[in-house]
């Protein structure tokens, strides 16, 4: 499928899937697909209550874990030609963490950006079916969708100038912070994506918090306190009016939630 915004597909890393669907299924509402039994890899779509998926679930291998990886969500960023991509990418400073992998869905790889935040880059691949089909993991307003995009990293200008030139962002408007620098908006063919801003725990490195939208900020907080989460901060009041909650699942995957406050 193709993507109407540079974010087509969202990923949960996790060393327990069952757990990570119990709990995620209590906070947001999702469900995992079946497993497939002839697969190599016990590769779980995530979905909504409408039956299409926000994005999927790998498992981590004792072997993926003791290469470094860790239970994370991470973000997909599309391209009409990747192999063009992924060596501008590679030649502006990205490394790919993993090699060039084609499945039925697309091509693509997992990447860090030059300044360590992990991502993966991928050219969707519709279905013979349906060759217009589009991503909508991503929806400004959806509620189970992911809803805002927001890297924390430790050179703001130079990811914004990177993710620019690859992937069409702008950043056109920036909310001031004090001290601690711009909150800049990512905005994309007229849509607001996310933003970029700067780290503000130095003990964390940089990486994609995906928030996604849920119909209560503060019944998905209470969800995530008695499934077995930890609510690192909010309910937190935004612009617009909606309310944010960012937290880790059991797992230690740090995500957030947006939406109404009750």
């Amino acid at each position: 499928m193709s993507a109407p915004v540079p974010f087509c597909w969202y990923e949960l890393m996790t060393t327990d899937a069952e757990s990570a669907e119990a709990f995620y299924g209590a906070v947001i509402g999702w469900s995992l697909s079946p497993s497939d039994p002839s697969s190599p890899m016990d590769y779980r779509m995530i979905l909504r209550t409408d039956g299409a998926p926000t994005g999927g679930l790998l498992p981590l291998t004792a072997e993926m874990q003791s290469g470094g990886a860790r239970p994370a969500w991470v973000p997909y960023l599309a391209t009409a030609d990747f192999d063009a991509t992924l060596a501008a990418t590679e030649a502006d400073g990205a490394r790919a963490l993993m090699p060039r992998m084609a499945i039925a869905e697309g091509t693509f790889a997992m990447m860090l950006d030059p300044q360590g935040a992990p991502f993966y880059l991928m050219k969707p691949k519709p279905p013979a079916d349906t060759p217009d089909a589009q991503s909508h993991a991503f929806d400004a307003e959806g509620v189970q969708h992911a809803r805002w995009n927001e890297l924390s990293t430790s050179d703001p200008a130079a990811a914004k100038a990177f993710y620019a030139r690859h992937f069409g962002f702008e950043f056109n408007n920036a909310m001031p912070m004090g001290d601690a620098g711009n909150y800049d908006f990512v905005d994309f063919d007229g849509q607001v994506l996310g933003a970029i801003m700067p780290i503000m725990d130095p003990s964390r490195p940089p990486a994609w918090l995906i928030y996604f939208g849920v119909p209560s900020a503060s019944a998905a907080k209470t969800a995530i306190e008695q499934a077995g989460g930890m609510v690192l901060m909010g309910p937190h009041e935004v612009p617009g009016g909606n309310w944010i909650v960012v937290a880790t699942d059991p797992q230690g995957a740090v995500f957030g939630v947006v939406g109404p406050k009750e």
